[in-house]
């Protein structure tokens, strides 16, 4: 249940939503909720037909229904052709938060020659650096740090405890949560092995040392970008690693630097790419992916979950790797054979 002090008339959510009113439209609703658990004051929708089902009990003041479903429920109904899409739109209407502009809080520590519009609000404990801007209807929440020469384009809010190094360039109505971290050094080392002798000069031995590659490029994050927690996106080596804009990621990704990741892809939480691999547009790349580096992967691929993504992917389409789960016994015995398999298709071929 989503409590909240807003209340709209179904002639308005109809209106902001594009769907259609059949019922009251003057009916006033306060919350969203699922089917089971609405109440009278609150609306639901229907996008699965597992949920069909709950349309007889549901107490909901209003359901979002598809025009095929609209038959099947006598209530009062928001019918549109996407109704997933259309309680997403609402949920911007219901949301719990600060939106108001509470201005620049006295424990924040501004550097010099930053710029902050007026009607920011920015949180306790808040450190920014030297030449950064911030722009108008910027949140950026208690405990955040932002490196020098960044900028923050308007209505972008950032969560608590986000960390932004230096020369991040972050676009407008992005969201980034708690966490995340944006522009740290990539994963760069140049290995340098040489001979040494031993401490009695008798034998020689490999030395190996490992010089830092400093990073000095930047992150480029476009507009309308979700940052989930715990993620990390580092920043380029020499040209920026870029996140373009309407992409979507999860939890606890890894980001390494000069990737570049193409307009409205989502990637889901655990997966990690390395560095200067290019994703395409409108890809979809599912829980705990692995994709190596310097690999290009074009528009309007889907990853699915745990895949390790080793060569380059030229077509569109999905793409999988990996065993199935199965119980330990069978999975052990379709490993072993695994392993022979080349052995076997040599005998195959040596027969015919």
């Amino acid at each position: 249940m989503t409590s909240t002090k807003h209340t709209y008339s179904l002639k308005a959510l109809a209106e902001h939503t594009g769907a259609t009113v059949v019922g009251d439209e003057h009916y006033q609703i306060s919350g969203l909720s699922t089917l089971q658990k609405a109440t009278s004051e609150e609306l639901s929708f229907l996008a699965n037909k597992l949920y069909q089902k709950d349309l007889t009990i549901t107490a909901a003041g209003c359901v979002i229904l598809h025009p095929n479903e609209g038959s099947s429920y006598h209530g009062n109904k928001l019918v549109t052709e996407d109704p997933y899409y259309t309680f997403a739109l609402l949920t911007q209407l219901f949301v719990e938060g600060n939106n108001g502009n509470d201005g620049v809080h006295p424990t924040a520590v501004l550097g010099k020659n930053t710029t902050v519009a007026d009607d920011v609000s920015i949180a306790p404990n808040v450190v920014i650096g030297n030449s950064v801007s911030v722009a108008s209807g910027v949140s950026i929440g208690a405990g955040c740090y932002i490196g020098d020469h960044c900028h923050i384009a308007k209505g972008t809010v950032i969560h608590p405890n986000v960390s932004i190094y230096n020369r991040v360039n972050i676009g407008s109505c992005c969201i980034i949560h708690s966490g995340a971290v944006i522009g740290s050094d990539g994963f760069g080392f140049a290995l340098r092995k040489s001979d040494q002798n031993n401490s009695e000069g008798l034998e020689k031995t490999k030395k190996t040392t490992w010089q830092k590659v400093y990073q000095l490029g930047g992150v480029d994050i476009g507009d309308n970008v979700e940052i989930g927690a715990g993620t990390t996106i580092d920043r380029g080596a020499l040209e920026n690693t870029v996140i373009a804009q309407g992409v979507k990621l999860d939890n606890q990704i890894q980001i390494a630097h000069n990737v570049v990741i193409g307009e409205n892809t989502a990637i889901a939480g655990a997966t990690a790419i390395a560095g200067s691999t290019v994703i395409g547009q409108r890809c979809t790349i599912a829980g705990a992916v692995g994709i190596i580096g310097h690999l290009t992967i074009v528009d309007d691929v889907h990853i699915t979950a745990m895949t390790l993504v080793t060569k380059s992917i030229d077509n569109p389409g999905s793409y999988s790797s990996g065993t199935p789960l199965n119980r330990t016994s069978v999975w052990r015995r379709n490993a072993a054979r695994f392993n022979h398999l080349d052995d076997s298709l040599k005998r195959l071929l040596a027969k015919k």
